[in-house]
C-alpha cells in the first residue's frame, strides 16, 4: 500500500505494519517524515522498517522511528538492504552496474524475511549517526537539493508526461515541455523514466544507457496512482 493511501486508511486492526522506504541523503524522505506522523497504527501492532538503499541508511530508521515513539508505537524490527544506487548516475556512474547487490545481499533478504514472519524483534540500522545529522543541517540539505535538482533539456523534451506520471510529488507540469517545480525532492523518478533522456542535473546529459530500473519492474508500475 502506497503511505499516500496509508495515511488515509484506518490500520488499527492490523497487527504487523511494514514500513519499506529509501534512503534519502542519509535520511528518511521528507514526503515520509511528513506522512509517518499521520498513520492511524494499533500501539500493539507488530512494526518494522525496511531499508532499501545504495550504501547507507544514515539515520533513515532513526528519524521514523522517533516520530513512531511519539505517538506511543514502538518498532520492533529494523534492517537494510543494499540495492543499486540509482543516484549514482548523477556522479557520472552506471547504476545498473551495481546489479551484484541482489545477488551478495540475498541471504540477507532471506534472513529479514524469516525474521519478519516470526515476528523476532531487532534493531539493525537504527541508531543515531553523527555524519547523517551533519548530512541533514540546513545548509547541508539546500545545498545537496541544488546539486541533485533535476531540470528539463527542452531540446529534448518532446512532452510526452511520462515524467509528471512517475514524479511522487506531483511537481513537474507539462504544456507543450515538462517543467519541474518548487517542490523537488530529487529522487530523480523523472530522469529514470524519461525516454528522451531530457532530465538533467547539473546540465549534464543523461545517458540511456545510465538510467536503470529494476527488471521487474515495468514502467507503468511506477505511474502514480491519480
Amino acid at each position: 500500500m502506497p503511505l499516500t493511501e496509508a495515511v488515509r486508511a484506518d490500520l488499527t486492526s492490523e497487527r504487523r505494519i511494514g514500513l519499506v522506504y529509501p534512503s534519502y541523503d542519509f535520511n528518511a524522505p521528507p514526503a515520509v517524515r511528513s506522512l509517518v506522523p499521520r498513520l492511524r497504527i494499533n500501539k500493539q501492532a507488530y512494526v518494522f522498517i525496511i531499508i532499501p538503499c545504495g550504501a547507507q541508511a544514515g539515520n533513515s530508521i532513526w528519524s521514523v522511528r522517533r516520530q513512531l515513539r511519539e505517538k506511543g508505537i514502538d518498532v520492533s524490527y529494523s534492517h537494510k538492504i543494499r540495492v543499486p544506487d540509482n543516484s549514482a548516475i548523477v556522479f557520472g556512474r552506471n547504476p545498473n552496474d551495481q546489479e551484484w547487490k541482489f545477488s551478495r545481499f540475498a541471504d540477507r533478504l532471506a534472513t529479514i524475511t524469516a525474521d519478519v514472519q516470526a515476528e523476532r524483534k531487532g534493531l539493525h540500522f537504527a541508531w543515531w549517526s553523527p555524519l547523517a545529522w551533519v548530512m541533514g543541517t540546513e545548509r547541508m540539505v539546500q545545498w545537496m537539493l541544488r546539486t541533485f535538482r533535476p531540470s528539463v533539456n527542452e531540446e529534448k523534451c518532446i512532452g510526452c508526461g511520462i515524467c509528471a506520471r512517475v514524479c511522487p510529488m506531483r511537481n513537474i507540469a507539462v504544456d507543450e515541455k515538462a517543467g519541474i517545480g518548487p517542490h523537488c525532492t530529487a529522487c530523480l523518478a523523472c530522469l529514470h523514466a524519461c525516454p528522451q533522456q531530457a532530465i538533467e542535473v547539473g546540465g549534464k546529459p543523461s545517458l540511456q544507457a545510465h538510467q536503470y530500473r529494476h527488471p521487474e519492474v515495468k514502467l507503468k508500475d511506477l505511474f502514480r496512482k491519480e
